[in-house]
């Protein structure tokens, strides 16, 4: 396979995205449209490619939980379609007036949403990764560069020239989207600082590690998923257990499942007991500190282990003395994803949401719900840790930044400075914007 010059094509793209942000809102929805229309009417394209991936990685003994993530069927198809669609039905992005301010007379301020420019999205083997970012770029009026895991290469090269026939059929320029295929152009990417504007890493902590360590490029993203859930001493056992169960069991593959139970310790033997019951009949296995051992049948583990993310169907057990420890413990071994307290006392659950320092903090539901789709931003580029310009699961508003726009009448800076005219600082009402 021929390696492209990916410096030479992403210039081409910079010069169009300044085109593609120019779309109008009904340009973008329509392209968003005949894409999902186009991914239905190729699906047997996509499931065979999709299938001689999975028998490829299964050839390879590739890790059950790679392999979940791998997998695009009906059910995928339907729900990234879904997901587009949702997006179409969102807002414009776009060209929202933030601020508006009169400086003087004639002399008006605006800040303006605009697109981030060329996005460079390497994420992991999943397949609905790539539609979801394409399709949060198109909304969004950004150009991106795709590159997804070679698990799944074969299905990620089928879905991009579906999107990308459908899309610039409807209007977008041909720099709207570009796929990289190899391995070692990852690095050529990475030293595109002059025309990339943002990278989103999506995959293991030392690989996130390395894209942020081998770039000048701004990048945006989340290394772990060590996620939480602390028991307290206050709680429902009818919501807690249902919880508990959906948050390691329904997906143990993504970011957002739980990998670590903190119980406090008043509770810790009734609340350990059923935890133990519903947990086992899932298929899950316990690890947890000699405490817990003495208390329900499970491996031991130690202090540092908890720093482990599975993504597996085995959890984390650990006593607390009350919700002070556990906001420690998730401050300190947690990843800032997402932690959730189950508990009936408003008290501690105002400290537990204010001190807990994660992108998610949850009261008495499951952490599989950090996710952009059922936020309703109708997909997501992944999920940032970080705290500035975005956080949690980065929708719409996450790959937007702004503009200040400047109208005058031929004013200079030098009449101020002499004192010949003077700011006066409005706000501008809706009528006047």
């Amino acid at each position: 396979m021929k390696i492209m010059n990916i410096r030479n094509e992403v210039r081409k793209m910079k010069e169009d995205s300044p085109k593609m942000a120019a779309l109008s809102l009904e340009t973008r929805n329509q392209a968003l449209k005949a894409a999902a229309l186009a991914l239905q009417e190729h699906k047997e394209e996509i499931f065979q490619a999709n299938k001689e991936d999975m028998e490829a990685a299964k050839a390879a003994q590739v890790l059950p939980s790679v392999m979940k993530r791998l997998k695009f069927d009906e059910e995928k198809l339907k729900a990234v379609t879904e997901g587009m669609e949702q997006l179409r039905k969102l807002p414009d992005p776009l060209s929202k007036v933030q601020l508006a301010r009169k400086l003087d007379e004639n002399l008006n301020l605006y800040r303006v949403t605009c697109p981030i420019g060329v996005i460079g999205v390497i994420f992991e083997a999943r397949p609905d990764a790539l539609v979801q970012i394409s399709s949060l770029c198109i909304k969004s009026g950004n150009c991106a560069v795709l590159k997804g895991g070679k698990e799944t290469a074969r299905t990620n090269k089928v879905l991009f020239e579906i999107i990308y026939q459908a899309v610039t059929k409807c209007g977008l320029p041909k720099g709207c989207m570009l796929q990289a295929e190899q391995h070692q152009e990852i690095d050529e990417l990475l030293s595109c600082h002059d025309c990339v504007d943002l990278l989103i890493p999506r995959g293991s902590n030392s690989f996130v590690q390395y894209i942020m360590n081998h770039t000048k490029i701004p990048v945006m993203g989340h290394a772990d998923g060590v996620c939480h859930i602390y028991v307290d001493n206050s709680y429902d056992i009818k919501k807690a257990i249902p919880v508990l169960v959906d948050a390691k069991t329904q997906y143990t593959a993504a970011c957002n499942a739980v990998e670590t139970l903190l119980v406090n310790r008043q509770i810790a033997q009734e609340f350990l007991t059923e935890a133990e019951k519903a947990l086992k009949a899932a298929g899950v296995s316990i690890r947890g500190t000699k405490e817990v051992q003495q208390m329900i049948e499970c491996e031991e583990m130690q202090e540092e282990d908890f720093h482990t993310e599975y993504l597996d169907m085995t959890i984390s057990v650990k006593i607390v003395e009350d919700v002070e420890e556990a906001i420690y413990h998730i401050n300190k071994y947690g990843s800032h994803h997402t932690d959730c307290i189950l508990s009936e006392n408003q008290e501690n659950v105002e400290k537990f949401m204010q001190l807990v320092d994660s992108a998610g903090v949850y009261h008495n539901c499951s952490t599989r719900f950090a996710d952009g789709f059922r936020y309703g931003f109708g997909a997501e580029v992944g999920i940032s840790t970080g705290k500035i310009h975005a956080r949690g699961p980065v929708g719409l508003e996450g790959l937007v930044t702004y503009k200040y726009k400047l109208f005058g009448q031929g004013q200079t800076v030098q009449d101020y400075a002499l004192g010949k005219k003077a700011f006066h600082f409005e706000e501008i009402n809706e009528e006047e914007k």
